[in-house]
């Protein structure tokens, strides 16, 4: 999922008119090229392959991580390390997330962009502290080209914040959002015995407990001009770790080795990328 907005001029000279999100502009049925603004020169080097078994990200087997034999677990551990060093990206497979709560959380995003404009307006902010606010670019007012996505940011913790629409958003993001820190704080324990540190090392090193973390849904609807336009170029995330579920769509590439490689996810698991703010491993570059 992933979305954008602004005001703009098409490539042909003639005028576009204001919209509030890129699936407005998307939705237009006279929509048959993308503004300038949106129009992306890709590196040619900017494209991944997923069936390349040499360049597939790291799989780690969590239920071994967290119920395995002492032999088993060492073992993920030493993975895991491997698997920051090398890639800071790998998916975690049965982790105990039910599939079905990961579903219903990517429909209850869905639906909150399926919402009219009008009844998102409140959501569209630009102060960086509000705990709830939707969008698109990063910032449109400054971009030389502007991103095809919009996107949603909810502060989960340690204050849990949430929609009251649409219905079942609240309690879908409730649950997914204290299964998934579950997740996060055992990945974490791994990756800091990896380290040859005490498990709870990069927690309490991080103030774990009161640090933030933020429900992000990005939002890609579809373009007339796919090969022109990009959802997110490449950057690295500034926080600490990002647990990531895709739909059926995919396109996320990491870049490994001077070389971007197309992730082609398990079902049901979710891809972990470590972030700048953990240094020792190192954060990945990444685009969608």
């Amino acid at each position: 999922m992933a979305p954008t907005v602004t005001s703009m001029e098409a490539s042909n000279g003639h005028e576009v008119p204001k919209v509030a999100s890129i699936k407005t502009l998307a939705d237009s049925a006279s929509l048959t090229f993308i503004p300038s603004e949106y129009t992306y020169t890709k590196n040619p080097n900017e494209q991944g392959d997923a069936n390349d078994p040499e360049h597939s990200i790291p799989i780690i087997d969590f239920a071994l991580l967290t119920l395995g034999s002492p032999d088993q677990r060492a073992k993920v551990i030493q993975e895991l390390r491997r698997a920051c060093e090398e890639w800071g990206f790998f998916q975690v497979t049965n982790h105990g997330v039910p599939e079905s709560l990961m579903q219903s959380m990517i429909g209850a995003c869905h639906r909150f962009f399926d919402l009219p404009e009008e009844e998102k307006k409140e959501f569209q902010t630009r102060n960086l502290l509000d705990p709830i606010k939707c969008g698109t670019s990063f910032n449109v007012d400054i971009e030389k080209v502007h991103l095809w996505r919009d996107f949603l940011k909810v502060i989960a913790h340690p204050e849990f914040n949430s929609l009251y629409k649409p219905a079942g958003y609240s309690e879908v993001s409730l649950e997914f959002s204290k299964r998934t820190r579950e997740v996060a704080t055992e990945i974490l324990k791994g990756i800091s015995e990896s380290l040859g540190l005490e498990a709870d090392y990069i927690a309490k090193a991080t103030n774990w407990d009161r640090g933030l973390q933020i429900l992000a849904a990005n939002y890609y609807p579809a373009c007339p001009q796919p090969d022109k336009a990009i959802g997110l170029p490449p950057h690295t995330d500034h926080g600490l770790v990002t647990l990531l579920i895709q739909n059926e769509m995919g396109g996320l590439e990491v870049k490994h080795k001077d070389q971007w490689v197309l992730v082609n996810a398990a079902p049901g698991a979710f891809i972990v990328n470590i972030g700048d703010q953990m240094q020792v491993p190192k954060s990945k570059t990444h685009l969608i």
